[in-house]
């Protein structure tokens, strides 16, 4: 699957991504280009995280309210990594023995 990079003008600035899901994106420039939340600077790897770690989804995000974190923004993170690592794990099992 090809990914193709997106750009909008936010504010009076282009903003260019390649959009991952609706709410994820990787942006060049923006965090390394790890993937982080749309139209912020939150990356998703944190918040997945501190999901791990058992802190509660509505507090999560109300600690992040002023950068617009909402709960269909994480479920669509958790969605992204689980599918990721299932394309991992299919990856190992069709690889040739060595």
């Amino acid at each position: 699957m090809v990914i193709e990079m997106q750009q909008e003008v936010v504010g009076d600035e282009a903003y260019r991504y390649f959009p991952l899901g609706k709410y994820v994106v990787a942006a060049p420039g923006i965090c390394g280009g790890r993937p982080t939340f749309k139209y912020t600077r939150l990356e998703v790897s944190l918040i997945l995280s501190r999901v791990a770690a058992g802190e509660p989804l509505d507090e999560l995000i109300a600690a992040y309210a002023r950068s617009h974190l909402s709960r269909e923004a994480v479920q669509e993170a958790i969605q992204l990594a689980d599918a990721a690592l299932m394309q991992a794990a299919q990856s190992l099992q069709l690889a040739p023995a060595v």
